[in-house]
């Protein structure tokens, strides 16, 4: 298993946009994908569980990946916040 800390970056937050393109990356993968937040721990490849977060800008949430491509899953998403989902 694979545990890392990503920061929204984004000033808009986790909205439908990212989400869906958390969602849709994350489906790339066979491994199982987490992104958590305080206590609550959603699965990455709903959009719906993404969205419910409600992570605005500088939101601090875990990423948990585990499985056969859990390595390369992981380097995805934080890919995506690292660039802020392409909207700045």
């Amino acid at each position: 298993m694979i545990e890392k800390m990503l920061t929204v970056k984004n000033r808009a937050g986790i909205h439908a946009r990212p989400a869906a393109i958390i969602a849709q990356t994350a489906n790339k993968f066979e491994s199982e994908i987490s992104i958590g937040r305080d206590d609550a721990l959603v699965n990455a490849k709903s959009i719906m569980g993404v969205i419910t977060m409600a992570a605005g800008y500088n939101t601090v949430l875990t990423l948990r990946t585990e499985g056969p491509d859990e390595s390369e899953a992981a380097s995805a998403i934080v890919a995506l916040f690292e660039s802020k989902f392409e909207e700045e």
